[in-house]
This record gives C-alpha cells, structure tokens and sequence, in this order.
C-alpha cells in the first residue's frame, strides 16, 4: 500500500496537541518556526500521501503564524517546492519581496530555499488545504522562470487551476485506496499536471518534455470528457474540437490506452449507469432516463451495449442487485418466505 500517515491532535492530551503538531509537520515537511493564539488546546488534522518524491497532504488547522527562516534552511533544505491549493480561510504569504494574500479555491507556490512569513486566518473555524511537495530538480521548467510563481495568487477555479484541484482533492480522499504500485505512477500524473499548471501561467509549454505534454493533454482531456458524459452530442470530434487538436491527434493520444476515444466515453458513460442501476436512492427511476441522463438517447442501443459489457440487460442487473440487498429472515430466507 502506498503510505498514508492520518494525524490528529485531537487524539492526544490537549498539553500535547501544539507541540506534536509542530513536530509532525517539521518531519513530514519542513521545520517551520510556528506559533499560533490557540495554542493551548490545538485541534488540527493532517492526511499526508507519501509518494515517493512526492507528498500531498491534506490539512486542517486553526489560525496561525510561520516562519521559514535562514537558519531553518541552513539546518534543513530539501529544494523543493510547495504548492498549497486553499479551501477554506486564507493564506498570507511574505516572499522574494512578494506579499500575497490566497482565499478559497486559489493556489500559492513556496520555494523552500528562500526565508518566508506567513500566516493563515481561520475565522471561526478552521483553514482547509491541500500541500504538495515535490523536488525542483523534478520540475522540468527553468528554475529562474519559476520562481517568478512564488507567493503570487494563481487561480484554482478554472480552466488548468481547476484541473489541478479537482485532481489533488480526489487524490487525498482516496488516499488509503491505492497500491504500492499506484504510487509511482500517481507522483508522475502528479509531476505531470504540476508542471502543465506551472508552465500555463508561465506560458512556457514549449519547454515542457513532450511526454509531459502529452499526459498533462490526455488528463484534461479525461477530465473534459467525464464532466460532459450526459451530452448525447459529445463524441470525438467534439473532444478534439474543444482542446483546439485534430481529431488525428486526439486518436493517438489514446494510442497507449487500449481502447478509442468513443470506447473510452461509452466505457465511461456505462460504469456511470451501472452505478445508478445498483444505487437503492434510484431504484424508481425508469432505465430509460438513467440510460439518457448519461448520453444513451437509444434505449435499445443501451441495453445492447451493456449487455455487452456486464452479461447481463439493465432490467436483469437492477433486479439481481435489489434482491441481493433484500433483508433476509430466519436461515436466510427473505422475510415472509415460508420454509421448505
């Protein structure tokens, strides 16, 4: 299994809770000099994926101060960086002469070579967010280009930004799923997107490596393609249209996955509707419109393609699954059935 390490202070003696925090992050991180008003009874939880190379850590924390100062570096510098993608709160960050200030929904970069001063405002709760450290010698952009990022406000909401997010959020929260092989490939899609992110801002997708391109393409391309499975209308050409690529090109980008585009989408769109199939909250809707919401506008093609796929018709899966949930009574029996 890939290593998840789950911390809460809330699990320790509340005189205990500050100074654990403060040593968990110095070890899973960096070492930091923090401080923080709530001190006394410190309530704060971290999820940290271990990578390899790379870490990402969900954070919960209350308002605090910190301070990555140059005797912190001399003592402790792993080169790296540090992108932080902010949920909840507020994060100020003092860098390279840059004052930055992030709210939700917006992503900050961190050299950890260079002092800083920050700060997270909570409010009345907690701030939320996800931390990625990696090395910059695995970033395959020109160092002096990306330092331009530090401590600058970079939007996580939309087009790339958005991408990134929905993909680091996803990646935490199914953390202890994943294998000990999943986490090789997961630090390359992770590397991967980091630096399509980085290199769109700084407009230097030229100087990525071709392969780096090509997942990078081929994440947002699946990411496109699962946020518009119910369009009875999206096809390849539609795909390809949207991403400004022939429809040649958006053909041998999924060369490497065993399968087309439009099998791609159909395999998509299928394992949706067999979700809904099995889900009891959907047990009245008629097949045909569970088949439409997800871009099956021919029911009968439906049936056939799904068919297909599990062995069995939609009528016969939903059937199959609503009798395996049925409560059972005394040996087994399903309640009222009389004994043999």
């Amino acid at each position: 299994m890939v290593l998840v390490t789950e911390f809460r202070t809330e699990d320790l003696p509340v005189a205990e809770r500050f100074g654990s925090w403060h040593d968990m992050t110095a070890r899973a991180l960096i070492p930091n000099a923090i401080r923080s008003d709530h001190e006394a009874d410190f309530r704060a939880s971290a999820r940290v994926l271990d990578l390899g190379a790379v870490q990402v850590s969900a954070l919960a924390y209350p308002s605090l101060e910190t301070r990555r100062t140059a005797k912190l570096i001399r003592g402790s510098d792993p080169e790296s960086y540090q992108l932080m993608l902010n949920l909840r709160g507020s994060h100020r960050l003092l860098q390279g002469g840059r004052d930055t200030t992030s709210g939700p929904g917006e992503v900050m970069l961190y050299n950890t070579s260079r002092p800083w001063h920050g700060w997270a405002a909570a409010g009345a709760d907690t701030t939320r967010g996800v931390m990625v450290q990696f090395p910059r010698a695995l970033l395959p952009l020109p160092a002096n280009k990306v330092d331009r990022l530090t401590a600058v406000r970079l939007p996580g909401r939309e087009g790339m930004g958005a991408l990134l997010s929905g993909y680091l959020t996803q990646l935490v929260a199914d953390a202890a799923t994943y294998t000990a092989v999943d986490g090789a490939r997961l630090a390359t899609c992770t590397l991967d997107l980091l630096t399509a992110f980085l290199a769109h801002h700084l407009d230097a997708t030229a100087s990525m490596p071709p392969q780096t391109r090509h997942r990078a393409l081929l994440m947002k391309i699946h990411a496109f393609i699962q946020q518009h499975l119910g369009d009875p209308d999206l096809s390849p050409g539609a795909v390809a249209a949207a991403h400004h690529i022939s429809l040649r090109s958006l053909h041998r980008l999924f060369q490497d996955q065993d399968t087309t585009v439009a099998g791609w989408i159909r395999a998509r769109r299928l394992e949706r509707c067999r979700r809904d199939l099995a889900d009891p909250l959907m047990s009245n809707q008629p097949i045909h419109a569970l088949a439409a919401r997800w871009g099956f506008a021919d029911p009968a093609h439906f049936s056939r393609a799904f068919r297909a796929v599990y062995g069995l018709g939609p009528q016969d899966y939903r059937r199959q699954h609503q009798a395996d949930r049925a409560p059972r009574g005394t040996h087994g029996q399903a309640p009222g059935t009389p004994r043999q």
